[in-house]
């Protein structure tokens, strides 16, 4: 994702509880406190695995922090961030907008206020599909059953 921003011109900075200095580095990234990210950037995009420490990890307070005319792109996963908290940022105009891949609940529910915002672009969690993926996809399941076939499943183990 560094390398996508850096081709638009953008100065990227990244912060992760896990990030090293030397692994930003290699990605040509400055590491910067959890703070000072949601502050700075004009575009926030999350990359973190859910886990019970990333649950709520964007909520309230992070949001408070951003620029009101900032963007959140969230393609990881829905309960990093606290919905709740991203409406009402989105609604009262402390956000600028939101592009979400990903919901707490999924499919999103029919009427959740996140469908009738104008500065929310909502995609139904197929961020990840690029031809290669799917490729991939389409490879393995052809190679799978190539193997049922010949009588060698992938993936069963004897008893």
């Amino acid at each position: 994702m560094a390398a996508i921003g850096q081709a638009f011109g953008m100065r990227v900075v990244a912060w992760s509880p896990n990030l090293t200095d030397e692994a930003a580095a290699a990605f040509q990234v400055q590491r910067v406190d959890k703070d000072v990210l949601f502050a700075q950037s004009d575009v926030l995009s999350i990359h973190v695995v859910l886990s019970e420490r990333s649950r709520h990890l964007v909520g309230r307070r992070e949001l408070a922090l951003m620029k009101p005319d900032a963007l959140l792109v969230n393609t990881a996963r829905g309960p990093i961030v606290d919905e709740a908290a991203l409406v009402e940022a989105l609604t009262l105009g402390r956000l600028g907008g939101a592009g979400l891949d990903v919901f707490e609940t999924e499919p999103l529910p029919a009427g959740h206020p996140l469908t009738r915002l104008d500065n929310v672009v909502l995609t139904p969690h197929l961020g990840y599909a690029t031809r290669e993926t799917i490729a991939g996809f389409y490879q393995a399941s052809v190679a799978g059953v190539q193997a049922y076939l010949a009588g060698a499943p992938v993936g069963v183990r004897e008893p």
